[in-house]
């Protein structure tokens, strides 16, 4: 359960400490636990847990093809294994492994993609990871999944553990992260979060960018006399098709809104179910280009996408505005 200390503290260290700290928690609950890394101990924040859990510990290496067929056979023998190392390196070094070993064989493993995005900006694209909702919401049976903020991380995790078939949970954001949820909330794979009513716009977004667009909603309503909703679609696949068929019936305008490439990401996913629906609400796609730019700071790479709260308030009001909405 999350309290106002545990909140705080997820969000001053940040995604991967965060994760580091429910490893230590599972460590103590689950007894066949099993946790793999591909030499990320210390960025996966799991310096005390291989400590603590020596024989629930596994570092592979830099080798992700082998940290993806050992967790299988881990799995096929009873283990509840979760696989962590960056994100590009999770699931493209290794997506071979990932199609045959977890979405066609169905083994229950969790895998934990650091730092995805452009956090890790500084060391240029090849640490950037901008794919992986695409290229993970494409392998069949693989459960995809994008919290918020460092709470939603926790709460997360643990509710990937538990579920059948292989899941890739995406982490995004870096230390002394934006806080969404301030209180305990109810988590459910599949469902999307209304976190702000509102009747003529709906933010649809994930990952470190709902944060972001719960501000853009603000600064929105200030500039036009409409209410905006924000929604937190923290489950990329399964993705919650009954709520995003009624916003697409009930708003103005749709926007989603996401750390990764706008091809095949969670507009992509919204796209696909509003082609169900005679009359949808149009939609705008905001995210990062279908390019490979230039490395640079976390915060200059969202500005430059547009990512920022008050880029995407402008985009919004302009796209409204020139759609004749208003």
């Amino acid at each position: 359960m999350l309290d106002d200390k545990k909140i705080k503290n997820y969000s001053r260290i940040g995604s991967r400490a965060t994760f580091g700290l429910v490893a230590l928690e599972l460590g103590e609950t689950i007894d066949n636990l099993m946790i793999l890394t591909a030499d990320v101990s210390t960025s996966a924040g799991l310096d005390r847990f291989k400590k603590a859990y020596p024989e629930k510990y596994l570092d592979v290496g830099i080798a992700e093809q082998n940290l993806i067929a050992v967790a299988a056979g881990l799995a096929s023998e009873g283990y509840k294994v979760v696989t962590t190392t960056f994100a590009p390196f999770q699931t493209m070094r290794c997506c071979e492994q990932i199609k045959v070993n977890l979405g066609y064989m169905g083994h229950d493993v969790c895998m934990v993609g650091l730092a995805s995005g452009v956090v890790l900006g500084t060391l240029g694209y090849t640490h950037c990871c901008i794919e992986d909702l695409s290229i993970m919401r494409s392998i069949p049976g693989l459960t995809v999944l994008s919290p918020a903020d460092c709470g939603a991380t926790a709460k997360t995790i643990k509710a990937a553990i538990e579920i059948e078939g292989p899941v890739y949970v995406r982490l995004t954001g870096g230390a002394r992260s934006d806080i969404v949820y301030t209180a305990d909330f109810d988590f459910e794979i599949g469902r999307i979060i209304e976190l702000k009513p509102g009747k003529e716009i709906a933010l649809l977004a994930t990952g470190a960018m709902v944060a972001a667009s719960l501000k853009a909603a603000d600064f929105v309503e200030a500039k036009l006399n409409v209410s905006v909703a924000v929604y937190d679609v923290h489950s990329i696949k399964p993705i919650d098709v009954e709520i995003i068929k009624t916003v697409a019936l009930t708003c103005t305008l749709m926007v989603t809104i996401e750390e990764h490439s706008i091809v095949g990401g969670l507009g992509a996913a919204v796209s696909e179910v509003k082609t169900q629906i005679p009359r949808a609400a149009p939609q705008l796609l905001f995210g990062l280009a279908d390019d490979y730019g230039h490395g640079g700071d976390y915060s200059d790479l969202l500005k430059s996408a547009g990512l920022t709260p008050e880029s995407i308030a402008d985009n919004v009001v302009s796209q409204f505005n020139s759609l004749g909405l208003g």
